[in-house]
């Protein structure tokens, strides 16, 4: 109970705050000139708003409103086109700076590359190893910075995020001192944001904490393993985190939106906005800004040829696929790497949400709306593990496989292709157009500081305070600590179908209880009081703890506008379970068709283009041929 006394006392001390805030958060009133409307904005109320257990976001009513509100006479500061990981942070870091914000986005939050990744915040030791076999400073920069933003992305949001131990391999002894060495350079580098200490296994000791691993295999046997660290997290839900961070600093986001033009000024040529499809409603508005923020991820050249058809391409497309299998490939808690495979590339094997991770590939791809992983490459990653595992690898075992699209950059300015990096890049297209590109997941918040800075010297924009994303912690982290599922666990119940029909109260789980927690942080008490009240109690798949509760919750308070939008981003059904995120679909799109007032048609519209989008995971379930000695 003391943690409860603790999370109330909290909830005051953000509730006492919010008047505060309403006080110095005025930028909204276009009346309130740019020198003023951050008068107090100060990342203490931020906090108190962000952290308040109440919050509500906008609704999405409201926040279209506000961008057909941003006309000529009272333009946007900055307009960001694109809802993942890196537009989610520019609008997030924007709004708190005090700018007038709006951010729309083709699909939903997190829809693209954002919500297929490894799941992993880390430095790089892939760059490190670079730079110093090939003396590469640029390489070893990005090492130092990436580090830094790992301890920051835990930081700020502690349900999400958590720091994951990783077992190197080791098949002779000159491997034991090469990895040991080089992993205790990745900590050195680290310095103060070092998550924990790496350090060396014996091979009893490796099996005990890895029992699937392989002590022999092709004439070789193990002699011991390195075990370094590296931050693990679940990517859409901390997207959507973002999106719904921003909404309360103000930002007006819109998800299933796109821009179908941009506006320019007749006489100079200036971007001053964009012309938007409301996806949902079919309606078509004008949105103006007095700059353009370009950060649609791999779709960056189709925007920027919005305003120039003759823009020069900065994206090199690169398929990373992953696939999901069963929990007893791993044990829970400890990841695999996988350092040398076929085409050089790392391949790891990571426990995820009560089940195995593995990928990635690095190949040539185009560029779609909806990428499939190709069979060889599913191959690919089935036959690098298998090496490395005492446990049969079987095709049929794979749960759930994808493939994403890694936005290489290139810098247009540049002369030749060797500029193309895993480093991001700033480009002003066209005045008041700057698009920001490349990068990775774990640098999304420095990349969303650095396009900022640069809309704000193309708009000549007036912040009231510089960025503070550093240290404000997203919503549902202010206050979480690892024990807050026990409040859940002890205070509320769910509902429970018996097989006579009848419906009865049972105890919270241990299982939903940490499920809720890590998903909606200080928030998850407001899953459950709906779970409770509401008769949602109810798992939507066996074998996962997935409520019904979170269909409504993230309907009403995350923007889930869709049947996909809740199986590929609010939960993660999706990627960790084809086959059950099908099962799923139909109680799904009943409660969302409550919450939205779907009629009929809709809701069968909802179910088909959500199982059109589930077939393009290539799950042993939906796999178009096996290769027989994985059978």
């Amino acid at each position: 109970m003391a943690q409860a006394a603790r999370l109330r006392r909290i909830g005051t001390t953000a509730a006492a705050a919010v008047g505060a805030y309403a006080l110095a958060v005025t930028y909204r009133d276009p009346a309130v000139s740019a020198n003023d409307r951050g008068a107090g904005l100060t990342l203490s109320a931020i906090q108190a708003k962000v952290a308040d257990p109440n919050c509500c976001v906008p609704s999405r009513q409201v926040q279209e409103s506000a961008l057909v509100g941003a006309t000529a006479a009272n333009p946007l500061d900055i307009l960001v086109v694109g809802g993942g990981a890196t537009g989610s942070g520019v609008a997030l870091d924007a709004a708190t700076r005090g700018l007038r914000v709006g951010l729309v986005e083709r699909e939903d939050f997190s829809s693209g590359t954002s919500s297929r990744s490894t799941k992993l915040v880390h430095g790089g030791v892939r760059y490190l190893e670079k730079a110093v076999f090939n003396l590469d400073y640029g390489q070893l920069k990005l090492v130092f910075h990436a580090l830094r933003e790992r301890k920051q992305v835990i930081n700020n949001a502690p349900h999400l995020c958590h720091s994951l131990p990783c077992m190197t391999p080791c098949f002779d002894w000159f491997e034991v001192v090469y990895y040991w060495m080089g992993l205790k350079l990745y900590d050195t580098v680290a310095g103060r944001h070092l998550l924990h200490l790496s350090r060396y296994y014996t091979t009893k000791e490796s099996i005990e904490l890895f029992p699937t691993l392989a002590i022999k295999g092709k004439g070789r046997s193990l002699k011991g393993t390195v075990v370094y660290y590296d931050g693990q997290m679940n990517d859409s839900r901390l997207n959507v985190g973002l999106a719904c961070t921003a909404a309360l600093a103000g930002a007006s986001l819109l998800n299933h939106a796109e821009i179908i033009s941009f506006l320019k000024d007749e006489i100079s040529g200036r971007i001053i906005g964009a012309r938007i499809h409301d996806n949902l409603s079919g309606k078509e508005f004008d949105t103006y800004a007095k700059v353009v923020v370009n950060a649609a991820g791999p779709f960056c050249d189709s925007v920027r040829k919005l305003a120039n058809k003759d823009a020069q391409p900065m994206i090199c497309p690169s398929s990373g696929v992953h696939i999901t299998l069963p929990d007893y490939y791993s044990p829970e808690g400890m990841g695999l790497i996988v350092p040398k495979t076929k085409d050089g590339r790392v391949v790891f094997m990571l426990p995820w949400l009560g089940r195995t991770l593995a990928g990635t590939t690095d190949s040539n791809t185009i560029i779609t709306m909806l990428p499939e992983p190709h069979e060889d490459e599913i191959q690919f990653i089935l036959d690098a593990i298998s090496d490395y595992l005492n446990v049969k690898v079987r095709r049929t075992d794979v749960l759930s496989a994808w493939s994403g699209i890694r936005p290489l950059a290139m810098d247009p300015k540049a002369k030749n292709t060797e500029s193309i990096s895993r480093d991001h890049v700033v480009y002003e297209d066209c005045p008041g157009l700057v698009t920001i590109t490349g990068g990775k997941w774990t640098t999304y918040r420095s990349m969303a500081e650095d396009a900022v800075d640069a809309a704000i010297k193309s708009g000549k924009l007036s912040p009231s305070n510089e960025c503070i994303t550093e240290s404000l912690v997203l919503i549902g982290g202010y206050g979480w600590d690892l024990a807050s599922f026990t409040i859940l666990a002890q205070q509320y119940v769910r509902m429970k179908r018996t097989y006579g029909g009848k419906v009865i109260p049972a105890v919270m789980d241990t299982a939903t209880a940490k499920h809720l927690s890590h998903s909606y942080g200080t928030l998850a008490e407001r899953v459950a009081s709906i779970a409770q009240n509401e008769n949602l109690g109810k798992r939507l798949a066996h074998g996962y703890p997935f409520l019904e509760a979170e269909v409504a919750y993230c309907a009403r308070q995350e923007y889930c506008e869709s049947a996909v939008d809740f199986i590929a981003r609010r939960c993660r059904l999706a990627f960790l379970d084809t086959d059950a995120a099908g099962h799923a679909l139909p109680r799904i799109v009943e409660i969302l068709a409550a919450e939205h007032l779907w009629d009929k048609s809709r809701k069968q519209q909802e179910l088909e283009k959500a199982k059109e989008f589930l077939e393009t995971f290539k799950s042993s379930k939906n796999a178009q041929f096996h290769d027989g000695k994985h059978n």
